[in-house]
């Protein structure tokens, strides 16, 4: 029972000592944002255009023209990790738009049963305390447009923290580049994250690692490292638009990622590895939106054979009067954990009826 109750603390410093190995560090920021993006299989980079861009790729925050307000929240694993999102965007000039945003992902009421057995064996449930374990992200987004003629560009600072109770926390900055290219109905986009590698540094709480690093044998028996880093990512897509009749629109973008480690994607090797994504966005008289994607395709071996799997997403939106309500249903590559994801996005000068700029 004693084993079953640390599992919580014990699962949490086996993510921890995970991302040391530098190629998943701070995957919580590679979920993704906003309930459209998600739904679209995160094949945004190229047409994004709105508030969220400054995580997307901060060159489209140039066509943000007045104050946008963006708001995400969506559940994981059955309702045990919260994810919500928060942004806000405008112009500074007729050429400049601006952005910032905060992430958190956690989980929340972890209990701690380090103390659940007194000194004298004795079990007391009213030694149980309770923790949080969560990632926390805000950036700084700037885009400038016309660098060159069609091509605007963006660049994203942002600040790490992250933290398992008292267990651990840890510190990080990083910085994103980001460009798009317009040429008549075509859009080109370009995001690299963590261009630099993105540090991260941690500090484990060595008395509250050593009450419970014995927990379970052959587990945690040394405190993870103290330096990671996050190597850099590409994500590199096409969009155009199509006018299927007076009142039906279509947005089409397919794009290419990736990473510089062997994983189960599609084109892999010890130096690179690439899977596409493809999404799709249906509009109806610029008001009622369908949207679907697809992404994180790979490799699985099953029984000696090899299989292509994917992962399928879905959602709707609204927008009326400088409001876009979106739905999304989607997960973060894991069978069988889908995800119910909602996003709100206000126009607040269009809402509060000031003129736009």
């Amino acid at each position: 029972m004693k084993k079953y109750l640390f599992l919580a603390i014990i699962l949490s410093f086996q993510i921890l000592s995970a991302q040391t190995a530098r190629h998943y560090s701070n995957e919580f920021l590679n979920i993704g944002v906003d309930a459209r993006s998600l739904a679209m299989g995160n094949a945004v980079v190229a047409n994004i255009a709105n508030g969220t861009a400054g995580y997307w790729n901060p060159a489209g925050l140039t066509s943000v023209n007045n104050r946008q307000l963006n708001l995400m929240h969506a559940a994981y694993f059955a309702n045990i990790a919260q994810y919500d999102y928060l942004s806000y965007a405008n112009q500074l000039d007729t050429k400049t738009g601006y952005g910032v945003s905060l992430i958190r992902f956690g989980v929340d009421n972890i209990m701690n049963t380090t103390q659940l057995i007194d000194s004298q064996g004795n079990i007391d449930y009213d030694r149980i305390s309770y923790f949080s374990a969560a990632d926390y992200a805000l950036s700084f987004s700037v885009g400038r447009k016309n660098l060159l003629k069609g091509l605007n560009v963006g660049a994203t600072a942002k600040l790490i923290y992250r933290h398992i109770g008292d267990f651990a926390q840890g510190f990080g900055f990083g910085f994103d580049l980001g460009a798009q290219y317009r040429l008549k109905k075509w859009e080109l986009g370009l995001m690299l994250r963590d261009i630099t590698t993105t540090f991260n540094y941690w500090s484990v709480n060595k008395d509250k690692f050593n009450a419970i690093s014995q927990a379970v044998p052959g587990q945690n028996q040394t405190a993870p490292a103290n330096i990671e880093l996050t190597l850099p990512k590409i994500q590199l897509g096409v969009a155009r638009q199509f006018q299927l009749n007076t009142k039906l629109d279509l947005l089409a973008e397919i794009d290419l990622n990736a990473r510089f480690f062997k994983m189960h994607s599609l084109v892999s090797s010890d130096f690179i590895s690439m899977d596409p994504a493809l999404g799709l966005e249906f509009t109806y008289y610029k008001i009622a939106f369908v949207r679907l994607g697809v992404n994180n395709f790979r490799n699985e071996e099953f029984f000696g054979d090899q299989q292509l799997k994917f992962q399928p997403n879905a959602g709707l939106g609204f927008k009326y009067k400088g409001i876009a309500i979106d739905y999304g249903l989607t997960n973060i590559g894991s069978d069988g954990f889908y995800s119910h994801v909602f996003s709100l996005s206000v126009d607040l000068d269009r809402f509060l009826g000031k003129t736009g700029k």
